[in-house]
């Protein structure tokens, strides 16, 4: 194994120990922007398995504890003597001080939330180039009082009079603020100088490298053995498929489960898509009346997840063993959700997890125990975006790599109360000419989500001089990063009209389309 792997993974340039940040997974992000590859470990990693993946740099993350507290999470000490370059993120500045031989306290005064002016007062290595009062994003009720022995201040703010610090002969660096969010204007400069000035980084980490060595790794895992996948045509497994086709061709099998909750012609779609147009082997499952079936006179929301969560499994197992039998079970697993799996014990080795769940459309719980698989994840090192960049190299079509999220239950979940096979058709109409007008407009790819929502309730209205009793549509359309967070998306009047006057014209059963703009929070992006 060359120095360049990671128990068969690519190692890490970049380490970003994780003190329980909300945006400790946004420093890798950025880090892998500047082509650098990074990954999200522990904060109690130690210094014999730092020193074994011999990172060229490190990046100790935010926290919500105080370093003085009680409990408070601490990095391995001998960390400083590794020799390594380390860039220490608000709590990680002032644990670096803490232990260091400084001191950290409450702030006296002002606490700083939000943007400030960054005074530069020393134009070092790390903040070359930083305009001096460029806006740093402040989150911290604790400062530092005084510097360890060898530290020099760079930078401060109104209130902060530490707000970047640095040993320079020692490689070692701090900010009070957080570079890596889209608030600090000029925070990927600050990031660059410490990979490529400060540690001395290759820009390596490519869609064209990735997709190299990831064919490499799955021929030689997977050798001349069966590889199952759950299709659902998102762009995760989309992806997956084409890569695995690539890598192992005719020994891979795709599963497509149409459980009748897909968008109109979505199914269809797919099945010429792959199937067709690219000859890879996907096995069509049509599922439609058994699902719909389940979850006749249910109108709980969860309820209607756990019928369509536990079905999908079995389905899954019937099939899997009638096509059989397989070795190794495909999975589009991404970075975040190795991380949210794993939280700061992360499984640094990049072995299996304890309990294996199946990454499918419908996010449903832990395999059948007589389903013997072994995993692969190609995917499992890839953010949302790299995945999409590594979709397009691969020819996946731009609707597919752009696809707006989908829920797994899919439209079962934006029909309120029971489902029935009457309101699904009625919902997939007026559900396509949303995405149609958003569209047309040219406002798809601005948008995080954009459907349609059918209530349960019916409305008064007057078509051709007769009053009706029908449906309502709920329009939703969000703007978004990642999905956590979501204001509503202000379309412009003209095309709300257009979407309006064409869905109560073309969808039978409706009479009436509402606007939904509430922002996340208070609600949620889906209404059940």
């Amino acid at each position: 194994m060359s120095s360049s792997q990671f128990d068969g993974q690519r190692k890490p340039a970049i380490v970003i120990l994780d003190f329980g940040s909300q945006y400790s997974e946004l420093i890798a992000r950025r880090v892998r922007e500047t082509d650098v590859f990074s990954l999200v470990m522990s904060y109690n990693t130690s210094v014999e398995e730092l020193r074994d993946l011999a990172p060229k740099g490190i990046i100790l993350s935010g926290g919500p504890s105080s370093v003085y507290s009680e409990g408070a999470p601490l990095c391995d000490e001998a960390i400083w003597g590794l020799g390594i370059p380390i860039l220490g993120v608000c709590y990680g500045m002032q644990l670096m001080v803490h232990q260091l031989g400084g001191r950290v306290e409450a702030a006296t005064g002002k606490a700083e939330y939000g943007k400030a002016p960054l005074h530069v007062d020393n134009p070092t290595a790390l903040l070359a180039n930083v305009v001096d009062g460029s806006t740093m994003w402040m989150s911290h009720g604790d400062s530092v009082r005084s510097l360890p022995s060898g530290f020099v201040g760079l930078a401060h703010t109104a209130n902060t009079a530490q707000a970047a610090i640095a040993s320079i002969d020692q490689n070692l660096y701090g900010v009070q603020f957080h570079p890596e969010v889209v608030h600090s204007t000029n925070g990927m400069v600050l990031i660059r100088n410490f990979v490529y000035q400060i540690c001395g980084c290759e820009s390596d980490w490519t869609t064209a490298a990735f997709i190299d060595e990831a064919i490499a790794l799955v021929q030689d895992q997977v050798g001349d053995k069966s590889v199952l996948l759950a299709l659902s045509g998102g762009v995760d497994s989309s992806t997956l498929a084409f890569l695995l086709n690539q890598a192992i061709g005719d020994q891979l099998t795709c599963m497509f489960i149409d459980q009748g909750f897909m968008r109109k012609g979505e199914p269809e779609f797919l099945m010429e898509f792959f199937d067709a147009k690219f000859n890879i082997n996907v096995q069509y499952i049509n599922a439609r009346e058994r699902f719909i079936s389940k979850l006749n006179g249910i109108t709980d929301p969860e309820e209607k997840r756990k019928i369509i969560g536990t079905e999908f499994i079995r389905v899954f197992e019937e099939e899997s063993n009638r096509l059989g039998p397989f070795d190794y079970l495909a999975q589009g697993t991404l970075y975040p959700d190795v991380i949210e799996s794993a939280g700061t014990n992360l499984d640094t080795k990049g072995g299996e997890r304890v309990a294996v769940k199946i990454k499918s459309h419908h996010n449903v719980g832990g395999l059948p125990k007589d389903l013997q698989f072994k995993l692969v994840e190609p995917l499992r090192r890839l953010f949302k975006d790299e995945v999409r960049k590594v979709g397009r190299s691969l020819g996946l079509p731009e609707e597919i790599v752009r696809r707006h999220p989908f829920p797994g239950p899919g439209l079962a979940i934006r029909i309120l109360g029971e489902v029935t096979n009457q309101k699904l058709d009625c919902l997939r109409d007026a559900d396509l000419i949303v995405r149609e007008e958003i569209n047309t407009a040219g406002l798809y790819n601005e948008i995080w989500q954009a459907f349609a929502v059918l209530l349960p309730v019916c409305t008064v209205g007057v078509m051709g001089d007769k009053r009706t009793y029908a449906w309502p549509i709920v329009v939703r359309c969000v703007s978004s990063e990642d999905g956590m967070t979501a204001d509503w998306s202000h379309i412009p009047y003209e095309t709300l009209e257009t979407i309006s006057n064409r869905i109560v014209n073309e969808v039978k059963g409706v009479n009436r389309v509402v606007l939904d703009i509430t922002s996340k929070p208070p609600g949620t992006i889906e209404w059940e």
